[in-house]
């Protein structure tokens, strides 16, 4: 069955001057343009195509790689607004609506909102929305503690980062968890750390390039903030003031600042740590 808004597997079954036309099985014959794949391709022959609407609503494939699919969560920009909405640049010829009725604040030109796109089941057409409520679960019923999940950060709150779970549902991130800045619409790995009486979720951050922070980096952290963001032990102190200070070799203490300087979230000053705000 051909995914509308999705990558799909097709049969190259005829060539023309203007590009190739693919076996959309029950729709019928689906138009690969020569402008929307940079390759030859002979009859026959299986190829990956992300299939949506052009201007006239017929169905078009390309060989791109837009910003989004159908049934997921995309940080993308607003192309224009005009009386029917918000139009977002996803990476393909034609943008993606966001009717006003689907904005859960008024979007403007140029700025980027984090959207679900969807099917839109009356008009058949690709759309999007920023109310996410009706599209994810509070509740988990798929998940497991510890297990590995991709995260989309939502908001910020006062006890820390809203995300959404691999597409499907909520989790937060609790601020004394968290070692670095992040932004809306940013995605990266997390874990379960949690899954409360209640069903929902707990996450714990698994920061991309380090791995999550091990034991040494939490305790370095932790008395960073506790100390208004300086500590007046570098990698150059005593080994007895490390060892006195966090219970920790020097080695082991120099590998965790490093660690931490390598994501810039401290910078390392003349008799100590700081934190970077």
């Amino acid at each position: 069955m051909l995914k509308l808004g999705d990558t799909n597997h097709l049969q190259v079954i005829k060539e023309v001057d203007f590009g190739y036309f693919l076996d959309g099985d029950e729709e019928g014959e689906i138009l690969l343009p020569r402008n929307q794949t940079q390759k030859l391709y002979s009859i026959d022959e299986w190829i990956d195509v992300f299939i949506y609407l052009d201007s006239e609503d017929r169905l078009v494939a390309t060989t791109k790689t837009p910003l989004g699919k159908v049934n997921q969560f995309s940080f993308l920009k607003v192309a224009q607004v005009n009386p029917v909405g918000a139009f977002l640049d996803w990476g393909l010829s034609k943008d993606v609506l966001v009717p006003f009725h689907e904005q859960k604040k008024p979007m403007e030109a140029h700025k980027s909102y984090l959207v679900y796109i969807y099917l839109d089941t009356r008009s058949h057409r690709i759309t999007a929305s920023s109310r996410f409520d009706r599209f994810l679960d509070y509740y988990n019923d798929l998940f497991e503690e510890g297990q590995k999940v991709d995260i989309i950060i939502q908001s910020q709150t006062d006890l820390g980062y809203k995300c959404i779970v691999n597409h499907t549902h909520w989790g937060i991130l609790y601020k004394n968890e968290v070692f670095e800045r992040l932004k809306i619409g940013q995605a990266m790995e997390s874990n379960i750390k949690k899954i409360r009486e209640d069903g929902r979720i707990d996450l714990c951050l698994h920061q991309p390039g380090y791995g999550k922070i091990d034991g040494i980096s939490e305790r370095i952290m932790k008395k960073l903030k506790s100390c208004e963001g300086f500590i007046n032990v570098s990698d150059k102190s005593d080994p007895e003031i490390i060892y006195q200070e966090f219970g920790v070799s020097k080695k082991a203490y120099k590998k965790a600042i490093g660690a931490l300087y390598k994501k810039r979230v401290i910078t390392l000053v003349k008799g100590g740590v700081r934190l970077i705000d």
